[in-house]
């Protein structure tokens, strides 16, 4: 089954090499994305808003992914959302998962763990 997620990142590029191995390699359908904590609180903070899976930088051009995480504290159960920073530090990864992330990767070394979780979310639709 196919995810519908939504992208919170400011680099384009990684951004457009990331929504191309998602949807090649992990049948998930990117709705839209945001580079700002405010534009994507307010689109996933939509009533209704039909996103399963929010894939999030901590580190925007403006706010957080921090904040994100607070705002979404309240998603209707089934939606996850998970971090993806080049700082996922000990210590941030436990303040993400206080925030209510489902999980944490590092951009760096991390990104075939991010495909398999999301293959995994995608099959447990099923």
């Amino acid at each position: 089954m196919e995810l519908k997620a939504f992208i919170v990142e400011d680099n384009a590029t990684i951004r457009e090499n990331l929504i191309g191995a998602l949807e090649e390699l992990a049948s998930i359908k990117v709705l839209g994305w945001a580079e700002t904590e405010s534009d994507a609180r307010g689109w996933l903070s939509q009533p209704g808003a039909a996103w399963d899976l929010a894939i999030v930088d901590l580190f925007l051009k403006q706010g957080s992914g921090l904040g994100i995480l607070d705002a979404l504290r309240g998603r209707r159960p089934g939606q996850r959302v998970v971090v993806l920073s080049n700082y996922a530090t000990t210590d941030m990864r436990k303040r993400c998962s206080q925030l209510g992330a489902d999980a944490v990767f590092d951009k760096s070394n991390e990104i075939d763990a991010l495909i398999d979780y999301c293959m995994q979310q995608s099959h447990a639709r099923a």
